[in-house]
């Protein structure tokens, strides 16, 4: 499999770290969330046959943290874009 970095372009899975599923929500700060919402957040998860987008991080490259849209069956991944703040200065 082949991630197109937006910075860096199509490189190897070897450069890249899973970082989980990029469609859940964290409950909020330790102190305001209780934990049971916690525990469904760290260790419930779905295993989605599909389209999923995840988490990926750039970490043998340029280091940046990823969002990839990608089919769990196949491996095709029809989307990569840069995750969090940094998504806005892509390409500037």
């Amino acid at each position: 499999m082949r991630i197109t970095c937006p910075w860096c372009g199509p490189r190897p899975l070897s450069e890249f770290a899973y970082g989980g599923d990029a469609g859940k929500t964290r409950p909020g700060y330790p102190g305001k969330a209780g934990p049971d919402a916690w525990m469904d957040y760290v260790y419930l998860r779905e295993n989605p046959a599909g389209r999923h987008k995840e988490y990926w991080h750039h970490s043998g490259g340029c280091r940046s943290w990823l969002v990839v849209t990608r089919d769990t069956t196949n491996h095709e991944i029809a989307k990569v874009a840069l995750a969090g703040p940094q998504a806005k200065d892509a390409g500037s």
